[in-house]
């Protein structure tokens, strides 16, 4: 016997939030092509726009994750202290606003950083971060950790039995990554690159920061300028398809090479002591490189921020001010969007693939198309914080469920006969057994949700204008003005906001369990 019962409002509800979703990809390119003159094509500098993007987004993606397969590995069979808080770590990339990590980079890296600094005083050239160099390593900094933790998710569940085995037998460290670790990274490795590869596909604010000119412009970069300077919709719009169709491209590779999985049964004791020597050195070295690499960075910004924190303009509090009540909105849409797929997608899958769109799909077509809906009705930069709020909501979507729905369908494999079995109403179901296990992880995506929002710099700097800026746009305008260090305190409270509302989130959505 099944429970195929669900609450009344879910079917409702899962279809109202499609239809925003379509209207929101589908319509608003539409949109956008209805307004366009003419009939557009591709120039010579959006093929280089194109194999820039692709070579870009590659790169990331391959640099990403095989440097994390050492990280992750040494993380897996290492235990010391602190060792939860650095794998917590590992989710910081995403959670931190792209321009604060783009301006710790730089202050590392940069012209006048750290490095180059120590390379002047050794008597040797300074090195440069803006081009393909830049764009790739700021993209590295963002997706490495969250490589790391797909890969660790794929050696927690290396049953312990086939270690010990292979220690019985005298394997020797090659042996054992080939027979045993190897075939776990062959199923895990390919999403991992997939998922990287499309969120480096619609970067934005890294090429818009450390492109370096225009043989260093992404696809998205170029849909922007087609909107900022030229007003030339018709080229943006294709651009944004071309876009879309690589990215689709990328999720259909995916789907073609992904090797099905095998099972791998265990009695869950506990493994084999780790390898020690050689092993031990190269495992330290591997933790210790990659935290040097994430966390010096976010250091130097900290450091070089505070003594300018108490001298920031009043406009740049102001714009605070909206960058928390745009996060606030497009949180509880995204809460709704959410909830509603979540339910949808325990017993149908278009929901997930639905939510997934939002990865190939250009956020500054969708802002644009929404604002070329509404001109017409209200002065665009009236409704300019909302719009930003639905389109962030949509582009954490992906995230989010992600983080909701395997947990969701497992519980529902594990007590839908129970919950028959007693009688339950679909309310009483979804109140007692399904939101307990929830809840946590719908914590941990609203979180992630709301410091999305906290830092994006997508729609809002298309039409951000005095008194409708945000806190990232404020800051991106400071640094273009050449005000560093006023830009160096705005990267310090746009840390903290992010840190603080996703912290926040977590705890109110989560409870307890936040954070575990």
């Amino acid at each position: 016997m099944r429970w195929h019962a669900e609450p009344r409002l879910i079917k409702p509800a899962a279809a109202l939030v499609a239809a925003v979703l379509v209207l929101l990809n589908l319509g608003a390119l539409a949109a956008v092509l209805w307004r366009a003159d003419g009939e557009a094509t591709l120039q010579p500098a959006d093929w280089v726009a194109l194999r820039f993007t692709v070579v870009q987004a590659a790169l990331s993606a391959l640099v990403s994750v095989v440097l994390a397969v050492p990280v992750a590995r040494a993380l897996a069979r290492r235990r010391f202290p602190g060792r939860r808080l650095l794998i917590a770590l590992m989710g910081a990339p995403f959670i931190l606003p792209v321009l604060v990590a783009i301006a710790g980079l730089l202050a590392v890296l940069g012209r006048n950083g750290m490095v180059n600094d120590a390379l002047a005083a050794l008597g040797l050239d300074r090195v440069s971060l803006y081009g393909l160099q830049g764009v790739v390593l700021a993209h590295v900094f963002f997706n490495l950790p969250l490589s790391v933790r797909l890969l660790l998710q794929g050696w927690a569940r290396i049953p312990a039995e086939h270690l010990r085995l292979a220690q019985a037998l005298g394997f020797g460290a090659r042996a054992r990554f080939r027979l045993i670790e190897m075939p776990m990274l062959t199923r895990i490795a390919p999403g991992a690159l997939a998922a990287v590869f499309l969120i480096c596909l619609t970067s934005f604010a890294v090429a818009l920061m450390l492109g370096g000119g225009p043989a260093a412009t992404t696809l998205e970069l170029a849909i922007y300028q087609a909107f900022r300077f030229d007003f030339d919709l018709g080229r943006a719009a294709l651009l944004a398809l071309v876009q879309a169709g690589v990215g689709l491209v990328a999720l259909g590779v995916l789907g073609f090479v992904r090797l099905p999985a095998t099972r791998q049964a265990g009695l869950d004791r506990l493994a084999p002591a780790p390898p020690g020597g050689l092993a031990r050195v190269l495992d330290l070295l591997a933790i210790s490189m990659a935290a040097t690499f994430l966390l010096v960075p976010l250091g130097v910004v900290i450091a070089r921020g505070l003594p300018h924190l108490a001298d920031l303009p009043a406009s740049v509090w102001a714009a605070a001010g909206r960058s928390l009540g745009v996060a606030a909105l497009s949180t509880l849409l995204l809460a709704g969007f959410t909830v509603a797929l979540t339910l949808a997608g325990l017993r149908r899958r278009w929901p997930e693939g639905l939510g997934m769109a939002a990865l190939v799909a250009s956020p500054l077509v969708i802002g644009t198309g929404l604002f070329i809906v509404l001109n017409p009705l209200v002065a665009p930069s009236t409704v300019a914080l909302p719009v930003t709020a639905l389109v962030n909501a949509a582009m954490a979507l992906p995230f989010a469920l992600r983080a909701t729905l395997p947990p969701a369908r497992q519980t529902e494999a594990d007590f839908a006969r129970l919950s028959a079995a007693l009688g339950l109403s679909p309310g009483a179901h979804l109140r007692l057994i399904l939101w307990p296990r929830l809840r946590a992880p719908l914590g941990f995506a609203l979180g992630l949700g709301a410091a999305l929002s906290i830092g994006d710099l997508g729609v809002i700097v298309l039409f951000g204008q005095t008194g409708t800026e945000t806190l990232p746009l404020a800051m991106q305008r400071l640094m273009g003005a050449y005000r560093s260090e006023a830009a160096q305190g705005v990267a310090v409270l746009l840390l903290a906001l992010a840190l603080g509302t996703f912290v926040l989130v977590e705890r109110l959505i989560g409870g307890r369990d936040a954070g575990a």
